[in-house]
């Protein structure tokens, strides 16, 4: 039978992939890469790197497909996300059947950890209740952003007995931030930690953590929110394309 296995390859740094992805990895015969255009090519590239670093054979492919946009007509965020994952369904659908023979092994290599913030089993949950085609699949975790973060800055994400809380710019808000101490903040399109403004919060802030253009700020929010958003623009037009990570921490509440 098929086989499809979702491996978590770290934030950027290729000397963040486990032993188990390693191993997994040289069992594939073909690699599945979504596409998110030019712009973003760095990130097709840095994972045909990590296949080359630690591939032995040389008889695995790599297909390279066009993600599909998110459709920005649609109001909702949820029903939004909902027509795109319905979209990569039907794409990966379509790889599988006609990309792998019945005793060959795929694989889609994620950013991070797969059970983080990422579609990709949301996506494979779609193409398991479709019963279209047949296939096993397995999941090999991998080094978050969240941890690289923290190892980067020197830090512990929370005080002695204290939770942390992970969550998008998306849900973030004030409160949050005052009543839960410590607040991981991943995908934020909009700076959005400007709504926790306090002077009593600290941010640890990192971009492109892992990879040769990684950039690393911290200290209390106020001092620091406009240096940060002027360093996030600037590098987002040198780049093409961020990814960044925070944590805020309300010294106040200790």
């Amino acid at each position: 039978m098929r086989k499809l296995y979702v491996i978590g390859i770290g934030s950027g740094n290729p000397e963040h992939i486990t032993i188990e992805a390693i191993r997994t990895m040289n069992l594939v015969d073909v690699f599945f890469v979504m596409s998110k255009g030019e712009a973003k090519s760095d990130l097709v590239r840095l994972r045909k790197d990590i296949c080359e670093r630690y591939i032995d054979k040389t008889s695995y492919r790599t297909i390279e497909v066009v993600d599909p946009e998110r459709d920005p007509s649609i109001a909702s965020y949820v029903s939004r996300v909902e027509v795109w994952h319905e979209q990569r369904t039907l794409i990966w659908e379509a790889l599988i059947e006609n990309e792998l023979k019945e005793d060959q092994c795929g694989a889609i290599l994620v950013w991070g950890d797969p059970a983080l913030y990422d579609s990709t089993l949301r996506v494979i949950d779609r193409l398991t209740a479709r019963n279209k085609i047949c296939f096993e699949y397995e999941v090999i975790p991998g080094i978050t952003s969240v941890q690289a973060l923290a190892a980067r800055h020197k830090i512990m994400l929370n005080g002695i007995g204290e939770s942390i809380h992970i969550t998008t710019g998306r849900q973030l808000s004030t409160d949050l931030v005052h009543d839960l101490k410590n607040v991981v903040v991943m995908l934020d399109g909009e700076c959005a930690f400007e709504q926790a403004f306090d002077k009593d919060v600290e941010i640890y802030w990192g971009a492109y953590v892992g990879t040769d253009k990684e950039i690393l700020l911290s200290g209390k929010l106020i001092e620091k929110m406009e240096s940060i958003k002027a360093i996030r623009q600037a590098a987002r037009v040198k780049n093409g394309w961020i990814m960044d990570i925070y944590l805020l921490r309300n010294s106040a509440s200790r």
